[in-house]
């Protein structure tokens, strides 16, 4: 298996229509594209990004076909209307929490 890591922070006044969108439309469309979401953190203390999530496809071919498909692409840029310092790459999935 493959994991997609994404971070990213959420827009200063975004946050209402940036939780909306997440649960009506990123987490839905994650798995509509074949991605199994698997874990996601908030960061509410600290440094680093605030939120951290991950999602999972069973092999590297699988992944590619959707990071270079158009309905990831329109997704994604959704995500970017709500969020900034946006970072994503791909590794073998552990099964355990990953950076």
């Amino acid at each position: 298996m493959v994991k997609l890591l994404m971070s990213w922070d959420i827009q200063t006044g975004h946050e209402q229509s940036y939780f909306e969108f997440v649960m009506q439309e990123f987490a839905p469309g994650l798995m509509r594209l074949g991605l199994q979401p698997t874990e996601a953190w908030y960061t509410v203390f600290g440094h680093g990004p605030q939120i951290l999530t991950g999602a999972v496809t069973n092999d590297m071919e699988t992944m590619r076909r959707i990071l270079n498909g158009e309905d990831w692409q329109q997704l994604r840029e959704r995500l970017l209307e709500h969020v900034h310092n946006y970072s994503q790459k791909v590794i073998p999935a552990s099964g355990r929490f990953q950076l």
